[in-house]
Protein backbone atom coordinates (compact mmCIF):
# COMPACT_ATOMS: atom_id res chain seq x y z
CA UNK A 1 0.00 0.00 0.00
CA UNK A 2 1.44 3.35 -1.08
CA UNK A 3 -0.73 6.48 -1.07
CA UNK A 4 -0.43 9.80 -2.94
CA UNK A 5 -2.38 12.47 -1.05
CA UNK A 6 -3.27 15.61 -3.04
CA UNK A 7 -4.57 18.81 -1.48
CA UNK A 8 -4.67 22.40 -2.75
CA UNK A 9 -3.62 23.56 0.71
CA UNK A 10 -1.60 21.91 3.48
CA UNK A 11 -0.80 23.41 6.88
CA UNK A 12 2.71 22.17 7.67
CA UNK A 13 3.89 24.62 10.31
CA UNK A 14 3.29 28.18 11.47
CA UNK A 15 5.97 29.78 9.28
CA UNK A 16 4.76 28.19 6.02
CA UNK A 17 1.59 30.06 4.90
CA UNK A 18 0.37 27.40 2.44
CA UNK A 19 -3.12 27.08 3.95
CA UNK A 20 -6.22 29.18 4.52
CA UNK A 21 -8.12 27.23 7.16
CA UNK A 22 -9.77 23.95 8.02
CA UNK A 23 -9.09 22.07 4.77
CA UNK A 24 -5.37 22.75 4.93
CA UNK A 25 -5.14 22.08 8.65
CA UNK A 26 -6.92 18.75 8.17
CA UNK A 27 -4.45 17.86 5.40
CA UNK A 28 -1.49 18.70 7.62
CA UNK A 29 -2.92 16.72 10.55
CA UNK A 30 -3.59 13.76 8.23
CA UNK A 31 0.04 13.77 7.08
CA UNK A 32 1.33 14.07 10.67
CA UNK A 33 -0.73 11.04 11.69
CA UNK A 34 0.43 9.09 8.62
CA UNK A 35 3.99 9.70 9.79
CA UNK A 36 3.11 8.61 13.34
CA UNK A 37 1.46 5.42 12.03
CA UNK A 38 4.30 4.72 9.55
CA UNK A 39 1.90 4.71 6.61
CA UNK A 40 3.58 4.84 3.20
CA UNK A 41 2.17 8.15 2.02
CA UNK A 42 3.48 11.03 -0.08
CA UNK A 43 1.69 14.39 -0.30
CA UNK A 44 1.43 16.95 -3.11
CA UNK A 45 0.32 20.57 -2.95
CA UNK A 46 1.27 23.98 -4.41
CA UNK A 47 3.96 26.27 -3.04
CA UNK A 48 1.80 29.42 -2.59
CA UNK A 49 4.76 31.83 -2.55
CA UNK A 50 2.47 34.72 -1.56
CA UNK A 51 0.39 32.60 0.82
CA UNK A 52 -3.33 33.11 1.30
CA UNK A 53 -3.08 36.62 2.70
CA UNK A 54 -2.02 38.55 5.79
CA UNK A 55 -5.10 40.03 7.46
CA UNK A 56 -5.30 43.49 8.95
CA UNK A 57 -8.45 45.17 10.30
CA UNK A 58 -8.70 48.93 9.85
CA UNK A 59 -10.24 51.38 12.31
CA UNK A 60 -13.75 50.51 11.08
CA UNK A 61 -13.18 46.76 11.39
CA UNK A 62 -12.93 46.28 7.62
CA UNK A 63 -10.54 43.53 6.53
CA UNK A 64 -7.53 44.49 4.42
CA UNK A 65 -5.34 41.88 2.72
CA UNK A 66 -1.60 41.88 2.14
CA UNK A 67 0.60 39.24 0.46
CA UNK A 68 2.44 36.99 2.90
CA UNK A 69 6.19 37.19 2.59
CA UNK A 70 8.17 34.09 3.61
CA UNK A 71 11.59 32.65 2.89
CA UNK A 72 10.95 29.41 1.02
CA UNK A 73 14.55 28.22 1.33
CA UNK A 74 14.42 28.48 5.12
CA UNK A 75 11.83 25.72 5.34
CA UNK A 76 12.06 23.61 2.17
CA UNK A 77 14.72 21.98 0.00
CA UNK A 78 14.56 22.18 -3.77
CA UNK A 79 14.50 18.97 -5.79
CA UNK A 80 16.36 18.82 -9.08
CA UNK A 81 13.60 17.08 -11.07
CA UNK A 82 11.58 19.13 -13.56
CA UNK A 83 8.31 18.29 -15.32
CA UNK A 84 6.08 20.22 -17.70
CA UNK A 85 2.38 20.69 -18.43
CA UNK A 86 0.83 22.27 -21.50
CA UNK A 87 -1.35 25.28 -20.72
CA UNK A 88 -2.93 27.17 -23.64
CA UNK A 89 -0.30 25.63 -25.91
CA UNK A 90 2.57 26.90 -23.78
CA UNK A 91 5.01 24.61 -22.00
CA UNK A 92 4.91 25.37 -18.28
CA UNK A 93 7.90 24.10 -16.31
CA UNK A 94 7.39 22.89 -12.75
CA UNK A 95 9.83 22.20 -9.94
CA UNK A 96 9.19 20.72 -6.49
CA UNK A 97 10.26 21.73 -3.02
CA UNK A 98 10.35 19.05 -0.33
CA UNK A 99 9.23 19.23 3.30
CA UNK A 100 9.61 16.16 5.51
CA UNK A 101 7.06 15.40 8.23
CA UNK A 102 8.62 13.15 10.85
CA UNK A 103 6.42 10.91 13.00
CA UNK A 104 6.68 10.00 16.66
CA UNK A 105 8.83 6.94 15.88
CA UNK A 106 10.97 8.67 13.24
CA UNK A 107 9.06 7.59 10.11
CA UNK A 108 9.08 10.32 7.45
CA UNK A 109 6.30 11.40 5.07
CA UNK A 110 7.56 13.70 2.27
CA UNK A 111 5.45 16.62 1.07
CA UNK A 112 6.16 18.07 -2.37
CA UNK A 113 5.17 21.69 -3.03
CA UNK A 114 4.95 22.51 -6.76
CA UNK A 115 6.37 25.78 -8.05
CA UNK A 116 6.17 27.41 -11.49
CA UNK A 117 8.20 30.51 -10.61
CA UNK A 118 11.03 29.60 -12.98
CA UNK A 119 12.87 31.87 -15.47
CA UNK A 120 12.07 29.60 -18.41
CA UNK A 121 8.32 30.19 -17.94
CA UNK A 122 6.29 33.08 -19.35
CA UNK A 123 5.73 35.89 -16.85
CA UNK A 124 2.09 35.02 -16.20
CA UNK A 125 2.86 31.34 -15.76
CA UNK A 126 5.49 32.12 -13.13
CA UNK A 127 2.73 33.38 -10.81
CA UNK A 128 0.43 30.34 -11.13
CA UNK A 129 1.62 28.90 -7.83
CA UNK A 130 1.80 32.22 -5.97
CA UNK A 131 -1.65 32.74 -4.47
CA UNK A 132 -3.88 30.25 -2.66
CA UNK A 133 -7.45 30.64 -3.97
CA UNK A 134 -6.45 33.77 -5.83
CA UNK A 135 -7.35 35.15 -9.24
CA UNK A 136 -10.24 34.39 -11.55
CA UNK A 137 -11.57 31.14 -13.04
CA UNK A 138 -8.80 31.06 -15.63
CA UNK A 139 -6.10 31.35 -12.95
CA UNK A 140 -7.77 28.67 -10.81
CA UNK A 141 -8.08 26.19 -13.68
CA UNK A 142 -4.43 26.69 -14.61
CA UNK A 143 -3.49 26.17 -10.96
CA UNK A 144 -5.53 22.99 -10.77
CA UNK A 145 -3.85 21.67 -13.93
CA UNK A 146 -0.47 22.24 -12.30
CA UNK A 147 -1.61 20.51 -9.10
CA UNK A 148 -3.37 17.52 -10.66
CA UNK A 149 -1.55 16.83 -13.93
CA UNK A 150 1.78 18.31 -12.90
CA UNK A 151 1.56 16.62 -9.50
CA UNK A 152 1.28 13.11 -10.95
CA UNK A 153 4.10 13.82 -13.41
CA UNK A 154 6.31 15.11 -10.62
CA UNK A 155 5.70 12.01 -8.51
CA UNK A 156 6.68 9.84 -11.46
CA UNK A 157 9.82 11.92 -12.02
CA UNK A 158 10.70 11.50 -8.34
CA UNK A 159 10.47 7.72 -8.70
CA UNK A 160 7.00 7.04 -7.27
CA UNK A 161 5.96 4.42 -9.81
CA UNK A 162 4.22 1.93 -7.50
CA UNK A 163 1.51 4.12 -5.95
CA UNK A 164 -1.64 2.13 -5.21
CA UNK A 165 -4.06 4.95 -4.34
CA UNK A 166 -4.49 8.62 -5.23
CA UNK A 167 -6.46 10.45 -2.54
CA UNK A 168 -8.07 13.76 -3.59
CA UNK A 169 -8.69 15.95 -0.56
CA UNK A 170 -11.56 17.96 -2.12
CA UNK A 171 -12.02 18.44 -5.87
CA UNK A 172 -9.21 20.89 -6.62
CA UNK A 173 -6.87 18.04 -7.58
CA UNK A 174 -9.38 16.17 -9.76
CA UNK A 175 -7.38 16.70 -12.95
CA UNK A 176 -4.95 14.11 -11.65
CA UNK A 177 -7.52 11.63 -13.00
CA UNK A 178 -6.89 12.94 -16.55
CA UNK A 179 -3.19 12.20 -16.20
CA UNK A 180 -3.96 8.73 -14.85
CA UNK A 181 -6.30 8.12 -17.79
CA UNK A 182 -3.49 9.07 -20.17
CA UNK A 183 -1.15 6.69 -18.35
CA UNK A 184 -3.69 3.88 -18.61
CA UNK A 185 -4.17 4.49 -22.33
CA UNK A 186 -0.41 4.50 -22.94
CA UNK A 187 -0.03 1.27 -20.98
CA UNK A 188 -2.75 -0.28 -23.17
CA UNK A 189 -0.85 0.79 -26.29
CA UNK A 190 -3.22 3.59 -27.28
CA UNK A 191 -2.67 7.30 -27.87
CA UNK A 192 -6.22 8.34 -26.89
CA UNK A 193 -8.19 7.68 -23.72
CA UNK A 194 -11.31 5.52 -23.89
CA UNK A 195 -13.96 4.29 -21.50
CA UNK A 196 -11.83 1.19 -20.88
CA UNK A 197 -9.38 3.42 -19.02
CA UNK A 198 -12.06 4.74 -16.67
CA UNK A 199 -12.36 1.45 -14.76
CA UNK A 200 -8.58 1.22 -14.42
CA UNK A 201 -8.32 4.72 -12.96
CA UNK A 202 -11.38 4.39 -10.74
CA UNK A 203 -9.75 1.54 -8.84
CA UNK A 204 -6.84 3.83 -7.99
CA UNK A 205 -8.73 6.88 -6.72
CA UNK A 206 -10.26 8.01 -3.44
CA UNK A 207 -12.21 11.25 -3.05
CA UNK A 208 -13.12 13.18 0.08
CA UNK A 209 -15.74 15.90 -0.35
CA UNK A 210 -15.78 18.58 2.32
CA UNK A 211 -18.57 21.01 1.65
CA UNK A 212 -22.34 21.01 1.16
CA UNK A 213 -22.06 24.67 0.08
CA UNK A 214 -22.40 25.01 -3.75
CA UNK A 215 -19.69 27.69 -3.89
CA UNK A 216 -17.24 25.11 -2.56
CA UNK A 217 -17.39 23.06 -5.77
CA UNK A 218 -15.20 24.38 -8.59
CA UNK A 219 -16.90 24.54 -12.01
CA UNK A 220 -15.38 25.67 -15.31
CA UNK A 221 -16.98 26.34 -18.74
CA UNK A 222 -15.94 23.69 -21.27
CA UNK A 223 -14.71 26.36 -23.68
CA UNK A 224 -12.26 27.51 -21.01
CA UNK A 225 -11.25 23.91 -20.29
CA UNK A 226 -10.46 23.22 -23.95
CA UNK A 227 -8.63 26.56 -24.21
CA UNK A 228 -6.45 25.88 -21.14
CA UNK A 229 -5.87 22.14 -21.52
CA UNK A 230 -6.01 21.94 -25.32
CA UNK A 231 -7.92 18.69 -24.98
CA UNK A 232 -11.09 18.16 -27.03
CA UNK A 233 -11.22 14.53 -25.88
CA UNK A 234 -12.49 15.67 -22.48
CA UNK A 235 -15.58 16.96 -24.27
CA UNK A 236 -15.92 13.73 -26.23
CA UNK A 237 -16.10 11.85 -22.90
CA UNK A 238 -18.66 14.33 -21.59
CA UNK A 239 -20.39 11.83 -19.28
CA UNK A 240 -17.11 11.59 -17.32
CA UNK A 241 -15.95 15.20 -17.49
CA UNK A 242 -19.10 17.29 -17.93
CA UNK A 243 -22.01 18.12 -15.70
CA UNK A 244 -24.64 20.51 -17.08
CA UNK A 245 -22.18 21.69 -19.73
CA UNK A 246 -19.43 22.47 -17.22
CA UNK A 247 -16.33 20.74 -15.95
CA UNK A 248 -17.40 20.22 -12.35
CA UNK A 249 -14.34 19.13 -10.39
CA UNK A 250 -16.46 17.42 -7.77
CA UNK A 251 -18.31 15.32 -10.35
CA UNK A 252 -15.04 14.49 -12.09
CA UNK A 253 -13.70 13.10 -8.81
CA UNK A 254 -16.98 11.28 -8.13
CA UNK A 255 -16.94 9.66 -11.57
CA UNK A 256 -13.38 8.43 -11.25
CA UNK A 257 -13.16 7.28 -7.62
CA UNK A 258 -13.94 3.83 -6.26
CA UNK A 259 -14.41 5.24 -2.75
CA UNK A 260 -16.05 8.57 -1.84
CA UNK A 261 -16.69 9.93 1.63
CA UNK A 262 -18.06 12.90 3.49
CA UNK A 263 -16.33 14.16 6.62
CA UNK A 264 -18.97 13.46 9.29
CA UNK A 265 -21.95 11.13 9.52
CA UNK A 266 -24.46 13.93 8.86
CA UNK A 267 -22.32 15.33 6.06
CA UNK A 268 -22.22 11.88 4.46
CA UNK A 269 -26.04 11.82 4.51
CA UNK A 270 -26.28 15.35 3.09
CA UNK A 271 -23.73 14.51 0.37
CA UNK A 272 -25.64 11.35 -0.51
CA UNK A 273 -28.74 13.51 -1.10
CA UNK A 274 -26.71 15.98 -3.19
CA UNK A 275 -25.04 13.26 -5.28
CA UNK A 276 -27.73 10.58 -5.36
CA UNK A 277 -26.16 8.58 -8.23
CA UNK A 278 -23.03 7.84 -6.19
CA UNK A 279 -22.36 5.85 -3.04
CA UNK A 280 -21.12 8.25 -0.38
CA UNK A 281 -19.61 6.87 2.82
CA UNK A 282 -18.60 8.91 5.86
CA UNK A 283 -15.36 9.14 7.81
CA UNK A 284 -15.56 11.82 10.48
CA UNK A 285 -12.64 14.23 10.56
CA UNK A 286 -10.15 14.43 13.37
CA UNK A 287 -7.19 16.51 14.50
CA UNK A 288 -3.58 15.58 15.26
CA UNK A 289 -3.65 15.17 19.00
CA UNK A 290 -0.07 16.15 19.85
CA UNK A 291 -0.12 19.22 17.57
CA UNK A 292 -3.28 20.66 19.12
CA UNK A 293 -2.72 19.74 22.78
CA UNK A 294 -1.12 22.70 24.57
CA UNK A 295 2.24 22.18 26.34
CA UNK A 296 0.66 22.26 29.85
CA UNK A 297 -1.82 19.53 28.89
CA UNK A 298 0.86 17.51 27.10
CA UNK A 299 2.82 17.43 30.36
CA UNK A 300 -0.31 16.49 32.32
CA UNK A 301 -1.13 13.63 29.94
CA UNK A 302 2.49 12.45 30.02
CA UNK A 303 2.18 12.07 33.81
CA UNK A 304 -1.21 10.37 33.98
CA UNK A 305 -1.66 8.71 30.55
CA UNK A 306 1.80 7.57 29.38
CA UNK A 307 1.62 6.37 25.80
CA UNK A 308 -1.20 8.76 24.78
CA UNK A 309 0.96 10.15 21.97
CA UNK A 310 1.23 6.72 20.33
CA UNK A 311 -2.33 5.63 21.24
CA UNK A 312 -4.72 8.60 21.24
CA UNK A 313 -7.60 6.35 22.30
CA UNK A 314 -5.93 5.99 25.72
CA UNK A 315 -7.04 9.58 26.43
CA UNK A 316 -10.24 7.93 27.69
CA UNK A 317 -8.31 7.55 30.96
CA UNK A 318 -8.48 11.33 31.43
CA UNK A 319 -11.42 10.60 33.75
CA UNK A 320 -8.80 9.53 36.32
CA UNK A 321 -6.90 12.83 36.30
CA UNK A 322 -7.36 14.65 39.65
CA UNK A 323 -9.76 17.55 39.19
CA UNK A 324 -7.59 20.19 40.80
CA UNK A 325 -4.61 19.28 38.64
CA UNK A 326 -6.80 19.45 35.55
CA UNK A 327 -8.07 22.91 36.54
CA UNK A 328 -4.58 24.18 37.38
CA UNK A 329 -3.37 22.99 33.96
CA UNK A 330 -6.30 24.75 32.26
CA UNK A 331 -5.39 27.99 34.06
CA UNK A 332 -1.85 27.77 32.70
CA UNK A 333 -3.18 27.60 29.13
CA UNK A 334 -5.74 30.32 29.84
CA UNK A 335 -3.14 32.69 31.31
CA UNK A 336 -0.92 32.18 28.26
CA UNK A 337 -3.82 33.08 25.93
CA UNK A 338 -5.00 36.10 27.94
CA UNK A 339 -1.48 37.50 28.20
CA UNK A 340 -1.34 37.40 24.39
CA UNK A 341 -4.83 38.94 24.01
CA UNK A 342 -4.10 41.73 26.48
CA UNK A 343 -0.77 42.44 24.81
CA UNK A 344 -2.50 42.75 21.41
CA UNK A 345 -5.65 44.59 22.50
CA UNK A 346 -5.02 46.25 25.89
CA UNK A 347 -8.45 44.95 27.02
CA UNK A 348 -7.32 43.73 30.42
CA UNK A 349 -9.09 40.39 30.24
CA UNK A 350 -9.21 38.55 33.57
CA UNK A 351 -8.21 34.91 34.04
CA UNK A 352 -11.04 34.44 36.59
CA UNK A 353 -13.76 35.55 34.15
CA UNK A 354 -15.78 33.12 32.02
CA UNK A 355 -14.26 33.18 28.51
CA UNK A 356 -15.86 32.05 25.25
CA UNK A 357 -13.84 31.34 22.10
CA UNK A 358 -14.89 31.49 18.44
CA UNK A 359 -12.19 31.20 15.78
CA UNK A 360 -13.44 30.15 12.35
CA UNK A 361 -13.34 31.29 8.75
CA UNK A 362 -15.59 34.36 8.50
CA UNK A 363 -18.33 32.98 6.24
CA UNK A 364 -21.98 33.95 6.59
CA UNK A 365 -23.25 30.39 7.10
CA UNK A 366 -21.06 30.10 10.22
CA UNK A 367 -23.12 32.96 11.75
CA UNK A 368 -20.18 34.35 13.70
CA UNK A 369 -22.29 37.20 15.08
CA UNK A 370 -25.19 35.11 16.46
CA UNK A 371 -24.07 35.85 20.02
CA UNK A 372 -24.78 39.55 19.37
CA UNK A 373 -28.31 39.12 17.98
CA UNK A 374 -29.87 40.76 21.06
CA UNK A 375 -27.41 43.02 22.85
CA UNK A 376 -29.84 43.93 25.63
CA UNK A 377 -30.42 40.26 26.47
CA UNK A 378 -26.67 39.70 26.50
CA UNK A 379 -26.20 42.58 28.93
CA UNK A 380 -28.81 41.08 31.27
CA UNK A 381 -27.09 37.70 31.15
CA UNK A 382 -23.81 39.30 32.27
CA UNK A 383 -25.62 41.10 35.07
CA UNK A 384 -27.30 37.86 36.23
CA UNK A 385 -24.47 35.35 35.89
CA UNK A 386 -21.14 37.16 36.12
CA UNK A 387 -18.51 38.61 33.77
CA UNK A 388 -18.20 37.17 30.26
CA UNK A 389 -15.26 37.62 27.87
CA UNK A 390 -15.30 36.62 24.20
CA UNK A 391 -12.29 36.02 21.94
CA UNK A 392 -12.84 35.97 18.16
CA UNK A 393 -10.56 35.37 15.20
CA UNK A 394 -11.05 34.46 11.55
CA UNK A 395 -10.44 35.60 7.99
CA UNK A 396 -12.98 36.30 5.27
CA UNK A 397 -12.13 35.31 1.70
CA UNK A 398 -10.81 38.43 -0.08
CA UNK A 399 -13.77 38.38 -2.50
CA UNK A 400 -16.38 37.64 0.19
CA UNK A 401 -17.85 41.06 0.94
CA UNK A 402 -20.54 39.56 3.19
CA UNK A 403 -17.87 37.78 5.21
CA UNK A 404 -15.98 41.05 5.66
CA UNK A 405 -19.19 42.77 6.71
CA UNK A 406 -19.69 40.01 9.28
CA UNK A 407 -16.34 40.84 10.89
CA UNK A 408 -17.26 44.50 10.88
CA UNK A 409 -20.55 43.76 12.69
CA UNK A 410 -18.66 42.00 15.46
CA UNK A 411 -16.30 44.98 15.84
CA UNK A 412 -19.33 47.29 16.13
CA UNK A 413 -20.96 45.00 18.70
CA UNK A 414 -17.71 44.99 20.65
CA UNK A 415 -17.80 48.77 20.84
CA UNK A 416 -21.48 48.82 21.83
CA UNK A 417 -20.84 46.32 24.64
CA UNK A 418 -17.52 47.61 25.95
CA UNK A 419 -19.03 48.70 29.28
CA UNK A 420 -20.69 45.30 29.81
CA UNK A 421 -18.37 42.58 28.47
CA UNK A 422 -14.96 42.42 26.86
CA UNK A 423 -14.74 41.28 23.23
CA UNK A 424 -11.51 40.79 21.28
CA UNK A 425 -11.22 40.18 17.55
CA UNK A 426 -7.66 39.04 16.90
CA UNK A 427 -6.08 39.75 13.51
CA UNK A 428 -4.48 37.28 11.12
CA UNK A 429 -5.89 33.99 12.41
CA UNK A 430 -3.37 31.22 11.70
CA UNK A 431 -2.16 27.89 13.07
CA UNK A 432 -0.31 29.39 16.04
CA UNK A 433 -3.18 31.65 17.06
CA UNK A 434 -5.59 28.74 16.67
CA UNK A 435 -3.45 26.69 19.07
CA UNK A 436 -3.57 29.50 21.64
CA UNK A 437 -7.33 30.11 21.46
CA UNK A 438 -8.57 26.50 21.37
CA UNK A 439 -6.42 25.68 24.40
CA UNK A 440 -7.05 28.77 26.49
CA UNK A 441 -10.77 29.61 26.53
CA UNK A 442 -13.26 28.05 28.95
CA UNK A 443 -15.95 27.06 26.41
CA UNK A 444 -15.83 26.73 22.62
CA UNK A 445 -18.71 28.42 20.76
CA UNK A 446 -19.93 27.33 17.32
CA UNK A 447 -23.12 28.57 15.65
CA UNK A 448 -23.37 27.32 12.01
CA UNK A 449 -26.49 27.25 9.85
CA UNK A 450 -27.39 23.53 9.62
CA UNK A 451 -26.72 21.45 7.63
CA UNK A 452 -23.88 23.54 6.17
CA UNK A 453 -21.21 22.63 8.73
CA UNK A 454 -19.65 19.63 6.98
CA UNK A 455 -17.61 18.67 10.02
CA UNK A 456 -15.68 21.42 11.79
CA UNK A 457 -12.53 20.60 13.71
CA UNK A 458 -11.92 23.59 15.99
CA UNK A 459 -14.12 22.10 18.71
CA UNK A 460 -12.10 18.87 18.51
CA UNK A 461 -8.91 20.83 19.16
CA UNK A 462 -10.57 22.52 22.13
CA UNK A 463 -11.72 19.16 23.54
CA UNK A 464 -8.12 17.86 23.66
CA UNK A 465 -7.41 20.73 26.05
CA UNK A 466 -10.43 20.06 28.24
CA UNK A 467 -12.47 22.85 26.64
CA UNK A 468 -16.10 21.75 26.15
CA UNK A 469 -18.29 23.00 23.30
CA UNK A 470 -21.47 25.05 23.29
CA UNK A 471 -22.62 24.45 19.75
CA UNK A 472 -25.40 24.11 17.22
CA UNK A 473 -26.04 20.42 16.55
CA UNK A 474 -24.39 20.06 13.16
CA UNK A 475 -21.22 18.52 11.71
CA UNK A 476 -19.06 16.58 14.16
CA UNK A 477 -20.90 17.91 17.22
CA UNK A 478 -23.86 15.66 16.42
CA UNK A 479 -21.52 12.76 17.16
CA UNK A 480 -19.51 14.33 20.00
CA UNK A 481 -22.34 15.94 21.95
CA UNK A 482 -23.67 14.41 25.17
CA UNK A 483 -25.68 17.11 26.92
CA UNK A 484 -24.07 18.26 30.15
CA UNK A 485 -21.36 15.59 29.80
CA UNK A 486 -19.11 16.67 26.90
CA UNK A 487 -20.64 20.13 26.52
CA UNK A 488 -23.96 21.71 25.62
CA UNK A 489 -26.22 22.04 22.58
CA UNK A 490 -27.76 25.22 21.21
CA UNK A 491 -31.36 24.16 20.41
CA UNK A 492 -32.28 20.83 18.87
CA UNK A 493 -31.12 18.81 15.87
CA UNK A 494 -32.99 20.11 12.83
CA UNK A 495 -32.28 17.11 10.58
CA UNK A 496 -30.99 17.12 7.01
CA UNK A 497 -33.43 19.59 5.53
CA UNK A 498 -31.96 22.72 4.03
CA UNK A 499 -34.58 25.09 5.49
CA UNK A 500 -32.70 28.04 7.05
CA UNK A 501 -32.89 28.11 10.82
CA UNK A 502 -34.41 31.19 12.40
CA UNK A 503 -31.53 33.27 13.75
CA UNK A 504 -33.66 34.89 16.47
CA UNK A 505 -34.76 31.49 17.76
CA UNK A 506 -31.23 30.07 17.72
CA UNK A 507 -29.95 33.19 19.49
CA UNK A 508 -32.64 32.67 22.15
CA UNK A 509 -31.51 29.05 22.58
CA UNK A 510 -27.92 30.27 22.93
CA UNK A 511 -28.85 32.88 25.52
CA UNK A 512 -30.91 30.37 27.51
CA UNK A 513 -28.02 27.90 27.59
CA UNK A 514 -25.55 30.57 28.65
CA UNK A 515 -27.77 32.10 31.34
CA UNK A 516 -29.37 29.00 32.83
CA UNK A 517 -26.68 26.35 32.46
CA UNK A 518 -23.19 27.09 31.18
CA UNK A 519 -22.17 30.29 32.98
CA UNK A 520 -23.83 29.25 36.29
CA UNK A 521 -22.00 25.91 36.22
CA UNK A 522 -18.71 27.71 35.57
CA UNK A 523 -19.17 30.23 38.36
CA UNK A 524 -21.14 28.29 40.98
CA UNK A 525 -20.39 24.60 40.46
CA UNK A 526 -16.74 24.40 39.47
CA UNK A 527 -16.53 20.73 40.42
CA UNK A 528 -19.30 19.93 37.92
CA UNK A 529 -17.65 22.10 35.23
CA UNK A 530 -14.36 20.20 35.63
CA UNK A 531 -16.32 16.97 35.21
CA UNK A 532 -17.46 18.21 31.78
CA UNK A 533 -13.88 19.14 30.94
CA UNK A 534 -12.66 15.63 31.78
CA UNK A 535 -15.37 14.03 29.65
CA UNK A 536 -14.54 16.35 26.74
CA UNK A 537 -11.03 14.87 26.75
CA UNK A 538 -11.99 11.27 27.52
CA UNK A 539 -14.86 10.97 25.03
CA UNK A 540 -14.14 13.54 22.31
CA UNK A 541 -10.37 13.92 22.50
CA UNK A 542 -9.93 10.15 22.50
CA UNK A 543 -12.02 9.66 19.34
CA UNK A 544 -11.99 12.79 17.17
CA UNK A 545 -8.36 12.59 16.13
CA UNK A 546 -6.61 11.90 12.81
CA UNK A 547 -5.05 8.73 14.21
CA UNK A 548 -8.50 7.10 14.34
CA UNK A 549 -9.57 8.83 11.12
CA UNK A 550 -6.57 7.62 9.13
CA UNK A 551 -7.01 4.07 10.38
CA UNK A 552 -10.53 4.20 8.95
CA UNK A 553 -9.18 5.42 5.60
CA UNK A 554 -6.73 2.52 5.55
CA UNK A 555 -9.48 -0.03 6.23
CA UNK A 556 -12.25 1.48 4.10
CA UNK A 557 -10.48 3.22 1.22
CA UNK A 558 -6.79 2.45 0.84
CA UNK A 559 -6.80 -1.35 1.07
CA UNK A 560 -10.06 -2.05 -0.78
Amino acid sequence: MSIAYFSMEICLEHGIPTYSGGLGVLAGDTIRSAADLSISLVAVTLLHRKGYFYQRLDATGWQREEPVEWAVEDYLRERSQRVTVMIEGRTVHIRAWQYDVQGAEGFTVPVFLLDTDLPENAEGDRTLTHYLYGGDQHYRLCQEAVLGIGGVRMLRALGYDQLTRFHMNEGHASLLTLELLDEAATQAGRTAITHEDVDVVRKQCVFTTHTPVPAGHDKFPMDLVIQVLGRRDVYDMHEVFCCEGLLNMTYLALNLSHYVNGVAKRHGEVSQLMFARYKIDAITNGVHAVTWTSPPFQQLFDRYIPGWRQDNFSLRYALNIPKQELWATHLQAKKRLLEYVNDQTNLGMDVDHFTLGFARRAATYKRTDLLFHDLERLKRIVANTGPIQVIYAGKAHPQDQEGKTLIQRIIKAKEALQSYLKVAYLENYDMELGQFITAGVDVWLNTPQPPLEASGTSGMKAALNGVPSLSILDGWWLEGHIEGITGWAIGQDGGNEGTPRDAAQDAAFLYDALERTVAPVFYRNRDRFIDVMRHAIAINGAFFNTQRMLQQYVMNAYTR
